[in-house]
C-alpha cells in the first residue's frame, strides 16, 4: 500500500460525494418537469418526440401500466437487437481491412441481445473480432442508453409512489425514458466521449491497421468507434467493452486520468440519485442515511480489497516471488493488472464495477489474490444495493429499507411506518420477493451448472477439479443474476471464432442457461419494485409521534447494514465457502 493508492482513494470519495449532491438536486428537477438550464436547447426535441411516439405527455399511468410499458418497450429493443446482430454481413463497415465478419451462432446472439437488454453487457465474443461497426454502434451502443434508461426510470417511479399522496400514479414511462435520455445521459456521454478522446481513446470508422512489430511479426490493431461505446458503458453501467480485454484496453482506457474518470462514470448517478430521492420524498435526512450505509459498504470493500492486492496472497509469499515475479516495486499482487493503471487503480475499478450492475474491468479478477477476490463475491452478494447500478441499486436499496422498517417495528414494538405511511402485509411479501428473486435465480443457475455434464464443460480444464472451478461457475451466474457482466475469466460459452471450446453442449448450455438467469433476475425485480411502488401510492399519511420508529438516524443505518449483510450472509456464505474463502485460508488454486 502507498499514500498515492490512498490518496487516489480519498480523492475519489470526496469528489464522489461533493458532486454527486448537485447532480441529484438536477436529476429532481428532470423528473419533476421543472425547467432546467438545458431546456431552452431541448425542449423543441422533447416535444417533437412525444408527437413522434404518440405520447401524451399529460397522461400518467398507475404501476401496471407502467410496468407493461417497460415490457413492451423492452421486447421491442430485444427484437430489433437481435435482427441487427443476425444481419451482419448485409451491413455497412463490414471490411476491416479485407476481412468481412458473420454473424454470431443463433445461441451466442440470444445470450448477447439478452445481455445487452438486461444492461448486464456479459459477453461471451471477442467484440473487435465479431461485431462489425454498425452492429456496435446501432446496436450495442443505443441499447446501452436503453437499457439504462430503464433502470433510472423505474427507480424514480418507485420515488414517485413512495412520496404520492393522493393518487396511484408512478408518472409515465415513455416520458421518464425521453427525458433520462435527452437530458441526463446524452448530454453527460457527449462531453465525456470527447474528455476520452482528449487523453487518447479512439474514435473512428476506419480500416483495421496491418503492421509488423519490431520482431517482424506481422499484427492486426482494431480500430473503431470506441469513446462514444465507453462512455456510456461507464454511465450507464452497462460494462461491455469494444475490445476483449475491455477498459484494460489502451485504445478504451489510455492512462490513470481516464482510469479515475470512468470509475466516477460509473458511481456519480447512482450515487446521486440517492439525493434525487431525498428531494423528490422531501426527506434530506432519510437520504443520507440511505447514502451512509452505502458509502460504509463502499469503502469497506476498497480497503479490504487494496489491502490485500497490496499484500499478496499466502502461496506467492512463501514460494518466495512476492518481490521477484508478480510484484512490482511497491509490492504486491501485479499479476492481471496494467503496470500503468497499479494497484490502488485495479482494486478501487474493481470495486466500484461490481457494487454497481457495471462490470467493466481494468484487471482479470480471477488474478485476485483469495481475500481480495472475495470482495467482488461479496459485493455481488448484498444484490446492487451498494449504490448498483443506475436506478436498480436505489430501488433494490429501498426494498431493503422497507424491510428494515419491517424488523425494526417488530423488534421495538413499533408501528411500522417509512415517511408517514404504514408498512403492511402487501408490502413486505412484495419486498421480500423482490429481495430473494436474484440470489435464488444465482443459486439456482450455478446449481444446474455444476450438477450437469454440460455446465461443467464450461469451466475451463485447468481450473475445473477445485475451488478455483466452482468460483468461475457460481461468479458467472451471480454476475449475470445481478446484471453486473464482469467474470471469473474461465467460465465460457464461446470462444470468439465460432470454435469449439467446451463442447457444443456446453456451449449452448452456457448462452442459454446465462441469457435465462440475466432475463428473469432483471424484470422480475423490476415488477415487484414497480408493485411496492403501486402498493404504498396514494396511501394515507400519518403524522410522527412518539411510536415511529426513526428512519434517518445513526441507529436505522446500523440496522440497515445489518439486514443487508445478515440476508447476503444467509443466502450465499455456504456457497462462498467453497469456492473464494477455501482459497484465502489455503492459498491453493485447485486443492
Amino acid at each position: 500500500m502507498t499514500f498515492t493508492g490512498w490518496l487516489q482513494i480519498v480523492v475519489f470519495c470526496v469528489l464522489l460525494i461533493g458532486l454527486s449532491i448537485p447532480l441529484g438536486s438536477y436529476l429532481a428537477k428532470v423528473y419533476s418537469d421543472q425547467r432546467v438550464f438545458l431546456t431552452p436547447l431541448l425542449g423543441a426535441p422533447e416535444r417533437f418526440l412525444y408527437r413522434l411516439m404518440g405520447v401524451d405527455s399529460r397522461r400518467e399511468q398507475d404501476w401496471k401500466q407502467y410496468a407493461k410499458s417497460v415490457i413492451f418497450f423492452s421486447l421491442a429493443g430485444w427484437l430489433l437487437l437481435y435482427l441487427i446482430l443476425r444481419t451482419q454481413t448485409i451491413q455497412p463497415w463490414n471490411n476491416y481491412g479485407g476481412v468481412s465478419f458473420h454473424s454470431a451462432p443463433w445461441n451466442v446472439t440470444f445470450n448477447t441481445v439478452s445481455s445487452f437488454m438486461t444492461n448486464t453487457n456479459w459477453q461471451y465474443y471477442g467484440g473487435e473480432t465479431t461485431m462489425t461497426y454498425f452492429s456496435q454502434m446501432v446496436g450495442l451502443t443505443v441499447q446501452n442508453f436503453a437499457s439504462a434508461a430503464v433502470g433510472i426510470v423505474v427507480a424514480i417511479a418507485l420515488i414517485r409512489g413512495i412520496a404520492n399522496r393522493t393518487n396511484k400514479s408512478l408518472g409515465n414511462f415513455y416520458v421518464d425514458f425521453v427525458r433520462t435520455v435527452l437530458y441526463v445521459l446524452l448530454p453527460i456521454s457527449i462531453v465525456s466521449a470527447l474528455v476520452l478522446v482528449s487523453q487518447g481513446s479512439i474514435q473512428n470508422i476506419a480500416h483495421y491497421v496491418n503492421v509488423h512489430g519490431i520482431s517482424g511479426l506481422a499484427q492486426t490493431i482494431a480500430m473503431g468507434p470506441v469513446a462514444s461505446q465507453e462512455v456510456i458503458k461507464e454511465l450507464g453501467t452497462n460494462g461491455g467493452g469494444f475490445f476483449n480485454v475491455n477498459s484494460s484496453h489502451p485504445f478504451e482506457n489510455p492512462n490513470g486520468f481516464t482510469n479515475f474518470y470512468e470509475m466516477f462514470l460509473v458511481l456519480i448517478i447512482p450515487a446521486s440519485l440517492v439525493w434525487t430521492y431525498g428531494k423528490m420524498a422531501g426527506s434530506r435526512r432519510q437520504a443520507l442515511a440511505i447514502f451512509a450505509t452505502m458509502f460504509v459498504m463502499f469503502i469497506g470493500g476498497v480497503t479490504v480489497a487494496y489491502a490485500a492486492e497490496a499484500h499478496g496472497s499466502p502461496a506467492q509469499h512463501a514460494a518466495g516471488l512476492h518481490t521477484a515475479v508478480v510484484a512490482n516495486s511497491t509490492g504486491g499482487n501485479m499479476e492481471g493488472k496494467e503496470q500503468r493503471l497499479g494497484i490502488a487503480g485495479s482494486a478501487l475499478f474493481d470495486v466500484v464495477t461490481t457494487v454497481t450492475s457495471c462490470g467493466a474491468v481494468n484487471s482479470s479478477i480471477e488474478s485476485y489474490t483469495g481475500l481480495g477476490g472475495a470482495i467482488p463475491f461479496a459485493n455481488l452478494s448484498a444484490s446492487e444495493v451498494i449504490f448498483g447500478g443506475v436506478g436498480t441499486g436505489l430501488y433494490s436499496m429501498l426494498e431493503y429499507v422497507i424491510l428494515a422498517v419491517f424488523i425494526g417495528g417488530l423488534m421495538v414494538g413499533r408501528t411500522p411506518e417509512w415517511l408517514g405511511k404504514k408498512i403492511e402485509a402487501r408490502e413486505v411479501k412484495l419486498v421480500a420477493l423482490g429481495i430473494l428473486i436474484t440470489p435464488l435465480t444465482a443459486l439456482f443457475a450455478t446449481a444446474l451448472a455444476t450438477a450437469s455434464a454440460a455446465g461443467r464443460a464450461s469451466i475451463a480444464s485447468v481450473a475445473g477439479a477445485g475451488p478455483q472451478g466452482f468460483s468461475e461457475t457460481f461468479y458467472a451466474y451471480l454476475s449475470q443474476a445481478n446484471n453486473n457482466g464482469s467474470a471469473f475469466a474461465g467460465y465460457t460459452g464461446y470462444d470468439g471464432t465460432f470454435g469449439n471450446l467446451a463442447g457444443a453442449h456446453g456451449i449452448t448450455f452456457a448462452d442459454l442457461l446465462g441469457a435465462f438467469d440475466m432475463l428473469f433476475a432483471r424484470y422480475a425485480p423490476i415488477l415487484f419494485a414497480l408493485a411496492v411502488g403501486g402498493a404504498l401510492a396514494g396511501k394515507r399519511v400519518s403524522p410522527a409521534g412518539l411510536g415511529t420508529m426513526r428512519t434517518d438516524n445513526t441507529t436505522f443505518v446500523v440496522l440497515l447494514i445489518g439486514v443487508i449483510v445478515l440476508v447476503g450472509a444467509l443466502t450465499f456464505f455456504p456457497a462462498l465457502l467453497l469456492g473464494p474463502i477455501v482459497q484465502a485460508l489455503t492459498g491453493h488454486l485447485y486443492h
